[in-house]
C-alpha cells in the first residue's frame, strides 16, 4: 500500500512520534493506522504525546558566540523539573540546538523544528525534540531562539548555571570591547532592563506611566495642590525611566557609576551599546505548584 504524506501527517498527530518513524511504522504494517499507533506505543515513541499538555517551565537557556564574535545565537528549551535540565543527554541537546542556530540563518521555532538534525539528515530537528520526549519522559519545549549578527562584537554572560544567559552587541572591536561587553552582559543579567537609554522609551509609553503614576499620586496625597503632585509624579517617572533603562542604572559592580559612564570611562562613548537580548527559564510561564511526595505517588500508581 502507498504510504501518503497525508497518512503520516495524522499518524504523527495522533501519536507525536517523529516524522520518519512514522513513515517507516506506516511502510512496517501495510497503512494500517491503527496497527501503527500500537506499535509506536510499543517502541516507545508514542509516550510523548501524552506528555504534551504537561507543563514545562524549567530547563535550561543558552547563549553561543562565533570564534569572531560576529554571531550569536540563544535557545531556550523546556523541561518539567529541574531534574532533567541537569541531565546530560538534555544539556547536550540544548548545546547542539544552540549550535545549529548559530550555524544557520534561522529566527524562528517552526524553521529549525524542519532543519535537518546535525547528526543525521534523515531526521528534522522536530523529530529529535520528540524522541528526546519519549527517552527522557519529560515534556520539552523548544520555546524561543535568537540569532543575531554584528559589525562590532558580542558578548555575554550566563547565570545560574543556564537559568539566565544575556547577549550584549557592542559597536566596538577588541579585547576592550568584549571585556566592557562581559561586564554589561552580566548588568543585563542581574538587573533585567528593558531599554538602552530613555530616548527608546516611546513617549506614549512614557505619557502612560505619567498617567498611571498621577492617579497613584493622587490616591495618596488627597487635596494637596495639583502642581506639587506634577512634580511628585515627574520625579516618580524619571527615577523610574532609570530602572528601566541599561544606561541609567546603577553599574552593578561599582555603584558610583551609572552603566553608560563605566562604557563611557572604558570605551570613550556610552553609544557603543548597541543592542541586547535577554532569556530567563521559564519566565512568563505559569509554573504548576505540586507536591513531590504527591507527584511519586501518582507516578507509583500509574505503574
Amino acid at each position: 500500500m502507498a504510504i501518503t504524506a497525508a497518512m503520516v501527517k495524522e499518524l504523527r498527530e495522533r501519536t507525536g512520534a517523529g516524522m520518519m518513524d512514522c513513515k517507516n511504522v506506516l511502510n512496517e504494517v501495510d497503512g494500517d493506522m491503527e496497527r501503527a499507533i500500537e506499535v509506536l506505543r510499543e517502541k516507545g515513541l508514542a509516550k510523548a504525546a501524552k506528555k504534551a499538555g504537561r507543563v514545562a517551565a524549567e530547563g535550561l537557556v543558552k547563549e553561543m558566540i562565533s570564534a569572531d564574535h560576529k554571531t550569536a545565537a540563544l535557545v531556550e528549551i523546556n523541561s518539567e523539573t529541574d531534574f532533567v535540565a541537569k541531565n546530560e543527554q538534555f544539556v547536550t541537546f540544548v548545546n547542539q540546538v544552540a549550535e545549529m542556530v548559530l550555524n544557520n540563518e534561522v529566527n524562528d521555532v517552526e524553521a529549525l523544528k524542519a532543519l535537518p538534525w546535525c547528526e543525521d539528515a534523515s531526521k528534522t530537528v522536530g523529530d529529535v525534540l520528540t524522541e528526546k520526549i519519549a527517552t527522557i519522559g519529560e515534556n520539552l519545549t523548544l520555546r524561543r531562539i535568537a540569532r543575531m549578527t554584528t559589525d562590532g562584537v558580542f558578548a555575554a554572560y550566563t547565570h545560574g548555571g543556564g537559568k539566565i544567559i544575556a547577549v550584549v552587541e557592542m559597536g566596538a572591536e577588541g579585547e576592550k570591547a568584549l571585556e566592557v561587553g562581559r561586564n554589561v552582559a552580566m548588568q543585563i543579567a542581574a538587573v533585567n532592563p528593558e531599554y538602552i537609554r530613555t530616548e527608546d522609551v516611546s513617549a506614549e509609553k512614557q505619557e502612560k506611566e505619567k498617567e498611571i503614576l498621577m492617579h497613584q499620586a493622587l490616591n495618596e496625597n488627597p487635596g494637596k495642590p495639583e502642581n506639587i503632585i506634577e512634580k511628585m509624579v515627574i520625579g516618580r517617572l524619571n527615577k523610574q525611566l532609570k530602572e528601566i533603562c541599561l544606561l541609567e542604572q546603577e553599574y552593578v559592580k561599582d555603584p558610583d557609576f551609572t552603566v553608560g559612564k563605566y562604557v563611557a570611562a572604558e570605551l570613550g562613548n556610552a553609544d557603543v551599546v548597541k543592542a541586547f537580548v535577554r532569556f530567563e527559564t521559564g519566565e512568563g510561564i505559569e509554573k504548576v505548584e505540586e507536591n513531590f511526595a504527591e507527584e511519586v505517588a501518582k507516578q507509583m500508581a500509574g505503574n
